[in-house]
């Protein structure tokens, strides 16, 4: 079920109006009714996958209470394994059997040791790698002691299952989200007022930028050759629009949503486009998963502790295993790998925590200095777009050797008129509300009624124009 589509609109009022309503005052039945919803909401695309998602479940709640029962460090460890092999094992055979079992092959190939390899027809369960990570952390947590196991099944499952970050997060941490399980929530007209300016401002995102920047973006990749390369360099930029859009835009519906029902989510978007560094770029992008690997592999590998080679080598092993945990390719190891390279010049010179608050603060425009950081940041990141958006590692090459052609410098061959005033709308709202959750926070907050009633019937005009007439999936679902 997508949350831009006809099902979820009906969907989300009657899960709201039986969790407040039927829920009444009992927790049990609240949560009760919120993991019926949340196997529904999972059940649409496929019903087959919900028993993965209830094995998954029900083998870190036992992994939680036989840790609670016993001190021995070492049946913690062997119980700890357990929650890795089996959570790790499925994630590894359903995403990476195919490409591993090829570069398997490949490599006795290689030595003169011809071999084949079976290739299963896998399909690959939505949102597997963020609910995997999800009770990951539950396990690991567990075990560090940083929070109690949870004695509630229900509860449990509802956390893991929670429909609206279950297929593309944020990716929660049980000490922030499962208590909040445990706790009667009441129901709040103020959060649930701005949950519903989030989840308007994530909806224009989604519909407006992304899906209209889509055509154009594969339009150009899916025959590169045929345009200059300054095309090629403004469709990778509208592929940076477009992949923020339809993430963030994600995001914002899940945040917005989960208000609704009296829930905090973290925040996993801080307005990434605005970023002055490669640092700061990545403190601002996708925050729930960069943490995620800075918490669970960055710091167990040593942090920033150590001598200086030891943190480079733990600095990059995080962003090539993040490049592959986004796909079975080499081309999002290298993106990985990319963007770990740019990290390094600050990581080694100690500039790496130079921009830690929103940029010009009580200013309207940025100095010439900042607007500088912030348009070279935007170049390496939209470099790093050609090695997510390449087919192989030939391919990135190919595209990379005609970028850096003399035809860098005509003029783009991209005609979308409609769409630029668009982008200028969203650079416009995020850019006022930058010290700020999200676009319509400060809007919604201090702007008087006619504006920002205005404000949302542009909105909602916008995405009824310019909706597409096919339910368009959002672009992590792959992932």
């Amino acid at each position: 079920m997508l949350f831009n589509s006809i099902d979820f609109a009906l969907f989300l009022p009657i899960v709201f109006l039986l969790y407040w309503m039927v829920g009444g005052s009992s927790l049990a039945r609240r949560n009760l009714i919120l993991l019926a919803a949340s196997y529904l909401f999972y059940g649409w695309w496929d019903w087959r996958f919900l028993g993965l998602l209830a094995f998954s479940t029900a083998v870190d709640f036992a992994v939680g209470r036989a840790m609670e029962s016993t001190a021995q460090q070492a049946k913690r460890k062997a119980l700890l394994a357990i929650s890795l092999i089996v959570n790790l094992g499925l994630l590894g055979f359903f995403k990476y059997f195919n490409f591993f079992a090829a570069e398997f092959a490949q490599a006795f190939s290689f030595l003169g040791m011809p071999m084949t390899t079976a290739r299963l027809d896998i399909v690959l369960p939505v949102g597997i790698s963020f609910y995997t990570f999800q009770t990951l952390s539950y396990s690991i947590d567990v075990y560090r002691g940083h929070m109690k196991p949870s004695r509630d099944p229900i509860a449990f499952a509802a956390y893991v299952a929670f429909f609206p970050q279950l297929v593309a997060g944020p990716i929660e941490r049980a000490t922030n989200l499962l208590p909040q399980f445990a706790s009667l929530r009441v129901f709040d007209r103020a959060k649930a007022t701005d949950g519903m300016r989030q989840m308007l401002w994530g909806l224009f995102k989604k519909v407006v930028i992304a899906d209209n920047c889509a055509p154009h973006v594969h339009a150009v990749f899916s025959n590169h050759e045929a345009y200059s390369a300054s095309t090629v360099a403004l469709a990778a930029f509208l592929f940076g629009l477009q992949v923020y859009g339809d993430f963030s835009g994600y995001s914002d519906i899940a945040i917005g949503c989960a208000r609704l029902f009296g829930f905090s989510l973290m925040r996993n978007f801080a307005y990434p486009l605005f970023a002055r560094d490669i640092a700061e770029y990545w403190r601002r992008w996708n925050i729930s998963v960069t943490t995620w690997f800075r918490d669970y592999v960055y710091v167990p590998l040593g942090g920033s502790r150590g001598p200086l080679l030891q943190r480079i080598r733990n600095t990059m092993i995080v962003f090539v295993v993040s490049g592959l945990w986004h796909g079975p390719n080499w081309t999002f190891m290298a993106w990985g790998a990319l963007h770990g390279l740019y990290f390094l010049p600050q990581l080694i010179s100690g500039t790496n925590r130079r921009f830690l608050g929103p940029i010009a603060p009580g200013r309207w425009l940025p100095t010439a200095n900042e607007a500088a950081r912030m348009l070279g940041t935007t170049v390496l990141v939209c470099i790093g777009h050609i090695f997510f958006l390449g087919t192989d590692m030939a391919d990135v090459w190919a595209t990379l050797g005609h970028l850096f052609s003399t035809s860098i410098w005509s003029i783009p061959e991209i005609n979308a008129p409609a769409l630029w005033p668009l982008i200028a709308m969203l650079f416009t709202m995020e850019w006022i509300a930058r010290d700020h959750q999200h676009a319509l926070e400060r809007n919604g907050l201090s702007w008087r009624w006619p504006m920002r009633w205005a404000i949302y019937a542009a909105l909602c005009f916008a995405i009824i124009m310019f909706m597409r007439t096919d339910e368009v999936p959002f672009f992590y679902f792959q992932f």
